[in-house]
């Protein structure tokens, strides 16, 4: 999303969605970013009648800040996608005139394209003595904000240590959104530390001319890289040790309350030649911080691995997921799940089509690895797992790793909490409906949580699982705040029996192919602990609707008064309000 490396090749949008078996994207030609719109603008569809491209007027592309040599060749190349010509426009208006596309930006709305060349404050704070410090080598990669080098320290505990230095030049922050990013990202890069696939920060730096910052070295290339070099996919045992990596520190990310919003092969590196090496997760340009119950509105990310929610402007930490979907897709069969050949193109593949689990390899691809990859693709951001919880997958269950402590989990009891009593019934029943499967991710969760001699945990498990694990970004993202919610657990505490009924996702569950088998299994412990007679007035006040639902409501009842097993299934799954409370503007 954003600016194309490759030649523009004239395309004729026709609304033709292609589908996979494409080749591998390149790591520059085909990186397209959009940067935080900053816009309030409401966007009821993301494809409007009559316009080509499904972005909104005034989305702004990134600066494509990446360590990826801008020219590449490939064995199968293809034509990369044509920017949209109104996203040329946002580039030029987030940019300034710095450097324009040659065809030169085209106004939207008639509305002349003026820089931010006054007042901008470039002056970062940060160490102005680069040149005393570090010696700079080769460059090793390019993109449109700046580069990157080989380093070396000159003094104090990097001395003689090779090092990754990323020069952002200051000529091309031309607007106070682009000086915003790179204050945004070195924030996050300071604040995320102790995690062995996260790329380690050292230090930032800056002069009249440019920004430094300065990291580790990882020598080993590019996840692109290695998957072309196996010949475009990966067995699904190796696979698996690729994949667990990626959800190891993203799990890590989202507890801290950071989003990454850029994750792609291209983003993780690995530290050596070896084909054991560690991988590390790099840039975070695009990142953010994230309460955890925010959600964002503006459009960022590689087209190839954007979340259909991103597109609609109302996105959360789950557009992480659904990029680890598509990395996983691409490892095991070696081609891209959504494909077009335009950037409009591939948007609409993303909102309107299905990946394919059909052609050949998928027929030789594992039913666990195909679930997995599936429950990670869905569509509907609230049953995807989160990757705490893709770790317990069972497809993942031989490799032997960490569960990490999930927020998620705080997020689903903090809303049992504050559950009447008749839906508190329903969820007991439905969490002694759960397979093994989902026991193993929450008993895991429990017990990180460290429970008490009793074998029950209360307020303060739940505060001191989260400060065990906390980082300087967690508290930017005021991550604790969500336990101010979860005050009636200050004076009662919680079983494991009762922890399975508060931190049980419905949406989730309900994209399991068991979910029939599941539900009706609930239902018979609802009927014998929890069903009661109720009336249409009151379940519209448990799911705060108005009279307007009551017909639907009355479907739901059977003649007893009771709720019947649809019923049921609808109480629990609730009703969505949409609200724009709290989306960042």
């Amino acid at each position: 999303m954003g600016q194309c490396y490759g030649k523009t090749i004239p395309t004729t949008d026709n609304d033709t969605i292609v589908q996979p078996q494409s080749p591998l994207p390149s790591s520059a030609n085909n990186a397209v970013k959009h940067t935080p719109a900053r816009s309030s603008s409401p966007w009821s569809s993301p494809y409007p009648h009559g316009i080509a491209s499904p972005l909104p007027a005034g989305v702004s592309p990134s600066p494509a800040r990446s360590s990826t040599p801008g020219r590449r060749f490939f064995k199968r190349p293809f034509p990369p996608p044509s920017p949209a010509k109104h996203i040329k426009a946002s580039l030029a208006r987030r940019f300034g005139h710095a450097k324009q596309p040659r065809e030169g930006p085209i106004p939207e709305d008639g509305a002349p394209i003026e820089p931010e060349l006054h007042s901008l404050d470039k002056n970062f704070g940060y160490n102005k003595n680069f040149g005393a410090k570090y010696e700079l080598g080769k460059e090793i990669g390019r993109g449109h904000f700046g580069h990157t080098c080989h380093a070396r320290g000159k003094k104090g505990d990097l001395k003689d240590h090779a090092l990754a230095v990323k020069i952002i030049s200051k000529l091309k922050m031309t607007t106070a959104i682009s000086i915003e990013d790179v204050r945004r990202e070195v924030k996050i890069l300071r604040a995320l530390s102790g995690h062995k696939h996260l790329i380690h920060f050292y230090d930032a730096c800056e002069d009249a001319n440019n920004v430094y910052i300065v990291m580790e070295l990882c020598e080993g290339g590019e996840l692109l890289d290695r998957i072309l070099s196996r010949g475009g996919r990966y067995t699904e045992a190796d696979a698996k040790l690729i994949i667990v990596q990626i959800l190891s520190v993203v799990a890590f990310c989202h507890l801290q309350g950071v989003v990454h919003r850029d994750l792609k092969p291209e983003n993780f590196l690995f530290m050596s030649k070896s084909e054991d090496a560690d991988m590390k997760l790099i840039d975070f340009g695009l990142s953010d911080f994230i309460r955890p119950e925010e959600r964002l509105n503006d459009i960022v990310g590689s087209a190839y691995y954007v979340a259909p929610e991103v597109l609609h402007r109302s996105y959360s930490l789950e557009a992480d997921i659904w990029s680890i979907g598509v990395i996983s897709y691409i490892l095991l069969c070696g081609s891209r799940p959504f494909w077009a050949r335009t950037e409009s193109g591939i948007f609409r593949a993303v909102l309107r089509a299905d990946p394919n689990f059909d052609d050949i390899p998928w027929p030789s691809v594992s039913p666990e690895g195909k679930d997995f990859v599936k429950r990670l693709l869905n569509k509907d951001y609230r049953k995807r797992m989160s990757a705490a919880q893709a770790l317990t997958h069972p497809w993942l269950s031989s490799e032997n790793h960490p569960i990490p402590l999930d927020i998620l989990i705080y997020k689903l009891v903090k809303s049992y909490l504050h559950a009447s009593p008749f839906k508190r019934a329903a969820l007991k029943a439905l969490s002694k409906a759960l397979t093994e499967d989902e026991l193993v991710y929450l008993r895991a969760q429990f017990m990180l949580l460290e429970p008490n001699k009793d074998g029950r945990v209360s307020l303060d498990n739940f505060r001191m699982a989260l400060m065990r694990n906390a980082t300087d970004a967690m508290k930017e993202s005021r991550v604790p705040d969500i336990l101010n919610a979860m005050a009636p657990l200050s004076y009662r505490k919680m079983d494991f029996e009762e922890f399975c009924a508060a931190a049980i996702s419905t949406y989730q569950l309900e994209a399991l192919e068991t979910w029939e088998q599941i539900g009706s299994t609930a239902f018979e412990y609802f009927e014998q602990e929890g069903n009661r007679t109720v009336s249409v007035e009151e379940l519209a006040r448990e799911l705060n609707v108005g009279p307007t639902a009551h017909t639907i409501l009355k479907e739901w009842i059977r003649s007893d008064g009771k709720l019947s097993l649809l019923g049921y299934t609808k109480f629990l799954h609730g009703v969505t309000l949409r609200s724009t409370s709290n989306t960042r503007h």
